[in-house]
């Protein structure tokens, strides 16, 4: 129990970090003058190190040990946090997502096959990786929160924001003693390490051409890129697009994460009854749907609305409100997804995996941000969001084909 508290707080720590790249997307162009092409590298700077370091740690984690893994990553941000209020420019958010990015994918490899040692079976991996994930989400909900609270809407060119990076760093260095006094049993992973050896990084590439992995890891890119687009711009069409006020639009944007959150947190018993494939179809349609509703809302809203500092949420146009509804649906996919491939591979593979599924989900999220980001400059925030159609038609392809695929590996799935 105490292990798994430590892993919730690890990501509670992270989500608010990683997902907190929105609002900073909104600051650093009020505060900098940074565009918003120019603004959205800081995903780039986030996800890239992810890939980066997931694809090489990936290869060796069990030598390096997870707790040894994640007692790094929390000591290296909480240095990046501390550094941000004293060091106010736009390279030192570079730096930071750098940084966090970084020790992400160390806590990322590192829980996702910690996993598979404090569970018993598929369907409990698969119940508390959605756990994990609804955890991960309120954390970007709080974190929503956390930082409109040091965000004056009157001053837009403050760095007073900067403020929260204390408090962040606080809370790293919070969950670093918690882990350290935490004891974990690697002992049935290093067992196997000498059957794998040297051939760690081979067996992790050996794995990645599996056609059942390559399907895994596009379906995993595709709904990244998705999630990851609306997410990181949300604040930013609350603000440019519905002209709310910069504090009121940070916090709006959590009713994504709240969402996002509720949906995993249900899945994670929906999960033990239903098969997840019919799950996600019927969560993708509705989706779908959603976006289809929403955003001829929020034209209407967007031609009559005028920035006014004083708004709070009851001046919110309805818009505001349904369109983020839209993470309640898809919430589910990326924890099912992802516990599927991981339930059906032995221990051993679970590190590797791991790394594969936190390289294409980095991936994914700079392609996301990027590609939603140039379209809001060029087309604006309606067509930047409708364009979130194509990966959701495109995910309902591909998990048709990712079940059938799978189906036909030797373990059963989740």
């Amino acid at each position: 129990m105490r292990l798994k508290l430590s892993l919730f707080l690890n990501y509670v720590v992270f989500a608010i970090l990683l997902n907190s790249v929105g609002t900073v997307i909104l600051q650093v162009q009020n505060n900098y003058g940074v565009s918003a092409t120019g603004a959205s590298i800081l995903e780039a700077f986030k996800d890239l190190s992810i890939a980066l370091v997931s694809f090489v740690v990936a290869s060796f984690i069990t030598r390096i040990g997870y707790k040894q893994a994640m007692l790094t990553a929390l000591g290296l941000v909480t240095v990046a946090c501390l550094l941000m209020p004293q060091v106010p420019a736009f390279w030192t958010t570079k730096l930071l997502f750098a940084a966090v990015g970084s020790s992400f994918a160390l806590i990322k490899v590192s829980a996702f096959a910690t996993i598979g040692l404090v569970t018993r079976d598929a369907d409990e991996h698969a119940s508390f990786m959605n756990f994990l994930e609804s955890i991960f989400m309120i954390g970007v909900l709080s974190g929503y929160f956390l930082f409109s609270a040091f965000v004056d809407s009157s001053q837009p060119q403050s760095t007073n924001w900067l403020r929260v990076y204390y408090v962040l760093a606080a809370m790293a260095g919070a969950a670093f003693l918690l882990l350290l006094t935490t004891p974990l049993d690697e002992s049935q992973v290093r067992s196997g390490e000498k059957a794998v050896g040297l051939n760690n990084m081979a067996d992790m590439l050996r794995l990645a051409v599996t056609p059942v992995v390559l399907v895994f890891v596009l379906t995993a890119f595709t709904y990244v890129l998705m999630e990851q687009g609306i997410m990181s711009w949300l604040p930013t069409f609350n603000n440019k697009y519905l002209k709310l006020p910069a504090s009121l639009s940070i916090q709006m944007a959590s009713i994504l994460a709240a969402s996002t959150a509720l949906g995993r947190f249900l899945a994670g018993f929906i999960l033990q009854k239903v098969s997840w494939y019919w799950l996600l179809m019927s969560c993708l349609v509705i989706a779908g749907g959603l976006v289809l509703l929403a955003l001829p809302l929020a034209e209407q809203a967007a031609s009559q609305a005028v920035m006014n500092n004083d708004y709070g949420w009851g001046d919110a146009p309805a818009a505001a409100f349904i369109f983020p509804l839209i993470g309640l649906f898809i919430a589910p996919i990326y924890p099912a997804i992802n516990s599927a491939i991981l339930s059906s591979l032995p221990l051993r593979q679970h590190g590797p995996m791991a790394g594969l599924i936190v390289v294409f989900s980095a991936l994914g999220g700079t392609t996301g941000s990027l590609i939603t980001g140039r379209v809001f400059e060029l087309y604006g925030g309606q067509a930047a969001f409708y364009a979130s159609l194509v990966p959701i038609t495109l995910l309902l392809v591909l998990l048709t084909l990712f079940r059938r695929m799978q189906a036909s590996m030797a373990q059963p799935a989740a």
